[in-house]
């Protein structure tokens, strides 16, 4: 979860304003710039901002915001510095610091007065997180996450109970779980151009619709049907199965034509993409399995489990041995694409077929890929229509590491 600072008693509003945005902000950079944004203060005007601490010279801090620009903020012998834990929801709980034990990488907090054209500010307050404080709270949320958490596909949304149907279970598996929300649930939603949990935008029930991937924490009932949900995130992301027309190393894009709609689709690349190539065997495997559509294929399992966590299909580790497929099991996709040589966009050729895992994008933003398979031409050639959501179950596992502090 997201966390924000309290600064200290500047007025009754501004310190109930910061309490709040502890309470309930988890720790991303979405709440924080949220609820620090400045617009374009005047010199003179009284702001806030909160950001990491980049550097440290003297008595002037450099703060990275979380809107994404740089500021300094004079820390003056009045500037009343205080440190709280995260978590903590009393001004009374701080703890009164120094200058000096300001460290880089630190959460930072600051109330004052803008000069320089809101370049900078000088501080009256500011309240402090330590870096190792944040940390420790983090792996708290990726452990709670793990144990209270559970994903899948959206079935149904009652918004007049305030209910949604959840199709989860692993894969090969399905089950129904009844997620329950309520006014004190923290609704998140993916952006459209990213899978990072850092980026999720606050959201509402309204938006959630069938079809989308979904994760949730909270309290489950005695024979795990229904939950109570605490917090929860979901997205729209987009399967796509088709032939390389043409790539763009210098922008990262690849454009391929999609077999379903026979239009081409341009993709973009980032570091977190990932760019995998399927074994022939392994493809052939999956490919006659397709054929089968039996209860086990492909393309029924994943249909069948909903990927849920946060989109870390960057951060997936291999849970296993082997090429993936269970003994006398369904096969663990998320093991097999741990377990795939990587490849390049330089590496593409084109008319050659790929699987592409993607966030939802627009008109105006490209969708990003979140999963990119090539090698996969005899998957598509036994059923390209299927072949398009065999994908699903690995672009936002469940297993693995549940976040890296911005992600649950």
């Amino acid at each position: 979860m997201r966390t924000t600072l309290p600064t200290q008693r500047m007025s009754a509003p501004f310190t109930i304003a910061v309490i709040a945005m502890l309470i309930f902000a988890p720790l991303s950079g979405a709440a924080w710039q949220e609820s620090a944004t400045q617009q374009a203060p005047s010199s003179g005007s009284k702001v806030r901002t909160v950001g990491t601490i980049k550097s440290i010279s003297a008595n002037a801090v450099t703060l990275a915001t979380d809107a994404g620009s740089e500021i300094t903020i004079l820390i003056q012998s009045s500037t009343r510095l205080l440190r709280m834990a995260p978590g903590q929801t009393d001004l009374k709980q701080a703890t009164p610091i120094q200058l000096q034990d300001l460290q880089v990488g630190d959460r930072l907090l600051a109330g004052g007065s803008s000069f320089d054209g809101g370049k900078s500010v000088t501080a009256t307050s500011a309240v402090v997180m330590t870096k190792a404080d944040v940390a420790a709270k983090q792996e708290r949320e990726r452990e709670d996450w793990q144990k209270r958490g559970v994903g899948g596909l959206v079935k149904a949304v009652d918004a007049g109970t305030g209910t949604i149907t959840l199709s989860t279970g692993a894969v090969g598996t399905s089950k129904t779980l009844a997620v329950h929300v309520s006014k004190d649930t923290i609704i998140r939603r993916y952006a459209i151009d990213s899978v990072k949990f850092d980026d999720a935008k606050p959201g509402t029930l309204e938006q959630i619709k069938p079809g989308d991937q979904l994760r949730a924490r909270g309290t489950k009932n005695a024979d795990g049907t229904e939950l109570a949900a605490e917090e929860i995130v979901s997205g729209t992301f987009r399967n796509v199965a088709g032939t390389v027309v043409a790539t763009d190393v210098g922008n990262s894009t690849v454009t391929l034509q999609d077999l379903v709609t026979k239009r081409p689709v341009t993709m973009k690349m980032t570091s977190d993409s990932q760019l995998r190539k399927l074994p022939p065997m392994l493809a052939q495997r999956i490919a006659m399995r397709l054929k089968g559509g039996g209860p086990n294929s492909p393309a029924s399992e994943a249909n069948a489990a909903g990927p849920p966590a946060a989109a870390r299909a960057s951060e997936s580790q291999a849970g296993g041995a082997g090429s993936g497929f269970r003994q006398g099991g369904p096969p663990d996709f998320q093991q097999m694409l741990s377990r795939m040589p990587a490849v390049t966009l330089a590496d593409l050729q084109k008319g050659e077929a790929l699987m592409i895992v993607a966030t939802e994008g627009s008109v105006d933003v490209p969708s990003t890929a979140i999963i990119l398979l090539s090698g996969v031409e005899p998957i598509l050639t036994a059923a390209p229509i299927q072949a398009s959501t065999i994908l699903s179950p690995w672009n936002l596992s469940a297993g693995g590491n549940v976040g890296t502090g911005d992600a649950p």
